[in-house]
């Protein structure tokens, strides 16, 4: 029976806790009677059991049906007459009984009333501290003396109650306009308790309702200019439901007042120019407006709040830096974020933070967090707001008491009910102070009449009995009323002269001046809603102050794996079987031509390298698959591992298809507009693609080219449409081409053909040209191309699979429409094809050579570094020199280009072979593979 009647109540409480105001006002009157007899303590009854009957069985229960109980309780007389008879339903007792007691929380204790934002209990000492006296330009009054008023006659709770509540309305990190000035300790931002009651000190028409024991008046609301629910916010958990209304700042909070009075069909997104989001006292960043545009149009919503944070340098030699914390989240409690971030720190869960220390002072808030060397400060703080309360949300709902019932409210819902109260109490406070007006012209009138008719009230003074016969006499002398004849009556003798006459004539004429005005007033509502604008803009100009909490029109503050991880370079390895793993530049040291190179790792049988390329960990890594599909995923998802180590398979980061293998892979840092893809086939198609349609791919792939039968997509390059590409066959025929040719075509397309490829000739690289690098290439002569070392760049870089080079002059070769033979631009032997070309010579050294390195990998999975400088230039028919010994280690598998910076050329010197000086050893310049 409880477990159904419990579950009937909770039902009830979901779908009826807002009730209309008729059917509260009978649940009181009514749950009055819905009580259990007890017996008298003033006569002797003799108790008897009583009998219950359950709806059902197989008493009747009256026609009450299933869950009712029917209680006969016996008189105790003994002449065998049953007393009185009480039939109910236990569920509907026990839900009216609870409801009652839910709206008294509701409506007494935990929820703020819309019209003046405030709860009872702080309308209460707020108007305590009125009645004694304690105005901003009295002396501070102990706290314990309000407490003591507040408890006697208007609040019958505990004292802690109270204080408690006085204590927060003057703290300014809870409050953002603080309703209290407070003397002494009210607590810190630290959760620091305030002093006891007895030490702190304090200082400052209407509905009035009894207090508790009906010897007080209190008043039901105090007429706020402001809507002060929305000022300081408000907070509170009642039974069934809660409240959480963010601060907001006085001078946005009257500029949205003023809009919503002269255009009350504003929209939300109008209002929103006025008060974008809330301004708390603790300051802070807000992330987004999702949550605040939620929150203001239906009443819930979720403000992602960061704590403001600068990074210092604190030793420009060592580069040791520090995160300094100015302002936090509010309602956090500093102490405990600071015991947090050291709580993680030494179980290692953060990383980088050597010390941390909190100086604040009375000066403002400053948490020191000093970083150990080599720590990216970005890097700390992203960790800083995604493991601690750094970065907390408020969670807003906007729940307040509305014509005696709980009601979640928009922004402008909001605003409307504080202007038809404020309207209200304008119009009440106009037509008393006219009353008051016409009651004291009245008056004044009467002394007139009286002082223009002296000599003869003075008669009828005398001549009289008595006060009532004078009174009675003015009044049929000069037809005055009771009032008037009173207040002649009571005139001074030294108010008879004719300086006093003169000023209650002015007097007279003052108050009819009064009086027109709020007749005026009172006849139109706009200009009732002028003179609210007015005391608005009257207490902005005295009151309001800067924003405090910025507005960052971010991603609403979801921290992502990409934030915490540092944007470093790193090197990536890819087998043909699809095996891959990323590396530390540092790894490889740079080596001389003609060595034998260093081991990549361990391979699986029958497994070769496949690509070797150079990226950043933020770049999104596009991979393109034989079958012309392209896939997506940023660098950092691969992971690390050391140069010895087998690597990840592919398959675990990509979704790839059984018997799809990964052809080129392009790095990306950002997808610009005036970008393109460049992509050729190994039986020479080419195409140009828009990068911007591969900015979102999804897990599974999406189309890169259309492929024709026995047709492999190859080679993928970004590119302008003022570059040019250079293709070239594996038996080194060569075509430089303009990008701007080259139709840019929708994904799913086959594209036009590159090259036309000799019997058995299969394309066997590309590469693009910027177009810096390639002005009047067509007035360049062949015979006067210089082939020693002194000869400018930009060259051409071919790499055979025999692990043989060279450099050719990029002005050797003349720009040709695509569809064409092409020119020589190596002769083979017999058993020997091209592996790779590549466009050098767009990083020189100071006397004009190369500065970039060649990164060679043979199928055993071999790595030699060299410097492009080494390698000889030579005319398009020599043969090369030998780059890379391969008498056991098969022949080139790919190569790819890395350019290293002036600074990192001088540590790069042969010899050194510290990983320390090896560090950040090149960036991403140009990158190739070949099969």
């Amino acid at each position: 029976m409880s477990l159904s009647a419990t579950l009937r109540v909770s039902s009830f409480l979901r779908h009826n806790l807002f009730l209309a105001p008729s059917r509260a006002s009978a649940l009181r009157r009514n749950v009055s009677h819905l009580r259990f007899l007890s017996s008298s303590p003033f006569r002797r009854t003799v108790h008897h059991p009583v009998k219950a009957r359950r709806g059902g069985g197989q008493e009747d229960d009256g026609g009450l049906g299933n869950g009712s109980l029917t209680a006969v309780v016996k008189d105790g007389t003994g002449d065998g007459r049953d007393g009185r008879v009480l039939p109910f339903e236990l569920h509907k007792e026990a839900m009216d009984s609870y409801m009652a007691y839910a709206l008294s929380v509701l409506l007494g204790r935990a929820l703020p009333d819309v019209r003046d934002g405030l709860k009872p209990v702080h309308r209460r000492i707020l108007y305590a501290m009125h009645e004694l006296g304690l105005s901003s330009r009295k002396p501070f009054k102990k706290c314990a003396r309000v407490v003591g008023e507040v408890l006697g006659k208007f609040h019958p709770h505990g004292d802690n109650a109270v204080y408690d509540s006085m204590v927060r309305m003057a703290q300014d990190f809870s409050l953002r306009f603080p309703l209290i000035q407070g003397h002494g300790n009210f607590g810190s931002i630290d959760a620091d308790p305030p002093a006891a009651m007895r030490y702190t000190e304090c200082r400052l028409e209407v509905d009035f309702v009894p207090n508790f024991d009906s010897s007080q008046k209190e008043p039901s609301l105090l007429p706020a200019r402001l809507p002060t629910l929305l000022l300081n916010g408000s907070s509170g958990i009642a039974v069934g439901m809660a409240t959480n209304i963010p601060p907001h700042n006085l001078g946005e909070l009257v500029d949205v007042l003023c809009a919503l009075i002269h255009n009350p069909e504003a929209s939300l997104q109008e209002l929103l120019e006025y008060m974008p989001g809330p301004d708390f006292p603790t300051g802070g960043l807000i992330m987004g407006n999702l949550g605040i545009l939620a929150a203001y149009r239906t009443g819930r919503g979720r403000i992602v709040v960061r704590g403001k944070a600068d990074i210092e340098l604190l030793d420009s030699k060592t580069k040791r830096s520090a995160v300094i914390i100015k302002e936090i989240p509010y309602q956090t409690n500093k102490s405990s974020l600071v015991e947090k971030i050291a709580e993680l720190v030494e179980n290692k869960t953060l990383e980088g933070i050597n010390d941390i220390r909190d100086e604040s002072d009375r000066s403002g808030m400053r948490v020191v967090i000093e970083l150990k060397r080599g720590a990216d400060p970005s890097i700390v703080l992203n960790n800083l707001y995604r493991l601690t309360a750094l970065q907390s949300s408020f969670n807003c709902n906007m729940v307040g008491i509305l014509d005696g019932q709980p009601k979640q409210m928009g922004l402008k819902e909001l605003l409307q009910a504080f202007l038809e109260f404020r309207c209200s109490v304008v119009e009440r406070r106009a037509r008393y102070k006219l009353s008051q007006a016409q009651d004291r012209r009245h008056i004044v009138e009467g002394i007139v009449v009286g002082l223009d008719n002296l000599d003869r009230v003075i008669d009828i003074i005398k001549e009289a009995k008595g006060n009532a016969a004078a009174s009675a006499g003015l009044k049929e002398e000069f037809n005055l009323s009771d009032k008037q004849a009173e207040a002649v009556l009571d005139i001074n003798l030294r108010r008879l002269n004719l300086l006093e006459r003169k000023k209650f004539v002015d007097e007279s004429a003052s108050l009819m001046e009064q009086i027109s005005k709020i007749t005026e007033l009172l006849s139109s509502r706009k200009n009732i809603l002028q003179l609210i604008e007015q005391e608005a803009l009257e207490l902005k100009n005295k009151f309001s102050s800067p924003r405090r909490s910025i507005l960052d029109d971010s991603d609403g503050g979801q921290l992502e794996d990409i934030d915490v991880i540092p944007n470093e370079e790193m090197l990536l390895a890819f087998s043909e079987k699809g095996y891959v793993k990323r590396m530390k530049p540092s790894t490889f040291n740079l080596q001389n031509r003609g060595t034998i190179g260093k081991s990549v790792g361990k391979l699986r049988v029958n497994d070769a390298m496949s690509d070797f390329i150079v990226c950043r960990s933020h770049d999104h890594v596009l991979y393109f698959s034989d079958r012309g599909i392209v896939y997506s995923a940023y660098a950092y998802k691969i992971p690390e591992s050391s140069r010895t180590a087998a690597g990840t398979p592919l398959i675990q980061i990509i979704s790839l298809s059984e018997g799809e293998r990964i052809t080129s892979i392009v790095p990306v840092s950002e997808f610009a507009e005036d970008q393109f893809l460049v992509m050729l086939t190994v039986n020479g198609y080419i195409k140009k693609v828009s990068l911007n349609y591969f900015s979102a791919i999804r897990s599974t792939g999406i189309i890169a080219i259309q492929l024709v039968p026995g047709d492999e997509l190859k080679w993928v390059r970004c590119c302008t449409n003022d570059d040019l590409v250079a293709m070239a066959s594996q038996n080194g025929m060569v075509i430089l081409s303009s990008c701007d040719i080259i139709r840019a075509l929708s994904r799913n397309t086959r594209g036009a053909i590159a090259m036309r490829l000799k019997e058995g000739d299969k394309m066997a690289s590309m590469d693009i040209i910027p177009a810096p690098r390639h002005t009047d290439l067509d007035k360049a002569a062949e015979d006067s191309i210089s082939y020693d070392k002194g000869g400018s760049g930009p060259w051409l870089l071919f790499v055979s699979e025999n692990g043989y080079g060279k450099r050719v002059p990029l002005s050797s070769f003349k720009k040709s429409p695509l569809n064409r033979v092409g020119l020589i631009g190596y002769k083979f032997s017999s058993e020997d094809r091209l592996a790779a070309v590549f466009v050098v010579g767009f990083s020189l050294t100071e006397n004009g050579e190369s500065d970039e390195q060649v990164v060679l990998v043979s199928q055993s999975g071999t790595v030699n570094r060299i410097k492009v400088r080494d390698i000889s230039i030579q005319s398009r028919y020599a043969r090369g020199v030998i780059l890379m010994r391969l008498e056991h280690a098969g022949k080139i598998q790919s190569a790819s280009l890395i350019s290293a910076s002036a600074e990192e050329a001088a540590e790069l010197l042969p010899g050194m072979q510290s990983e320390e000086a090896a560090t950040n050893a090149g960036t991403a310049e140009g990158i190739s593979m070949s099969s």
